[in-house]
């Protein structure tokens, strides 16, 4: 005997889909996200993701290890800091 969805009153998969779409739908911001806070500890780091050119990744990694603390003191003394 087959059923009879006539008497159905809504539509389950347009239910799901709007039960998906409730929970997946970032909520509108009324205030714009604040910026990132600074390190809390002095002198801390972060880890960041930078381009450069091979050329000077090669210059600063030609003397072997601690390439990555030439760089941060070359870009603190180009800051002033």
């Amino acid at each position: 005997m087959a059923m009879d969805r006539s008497r159905r009153t809504s539509d389950p998969r347009k239910a799901a889909e709007a039960a998906f779409r409730s929970v997946t739908t970032k909520p509108a911001a009324s205030e714009p996200a604040a910026p990132p806070s600074r390190p809390a500890v002095p002198g801390a780091r972060e880890s960041v993701t930078l381009r450069v050119d091979s050329a000077v990744l090669q210059h600063f990694q030609k003397d072997g290890p601690g390439w990555q603390d030439r760089i941060n003191d070359a870009l603190k003394k180009l800051a002033g800091v």
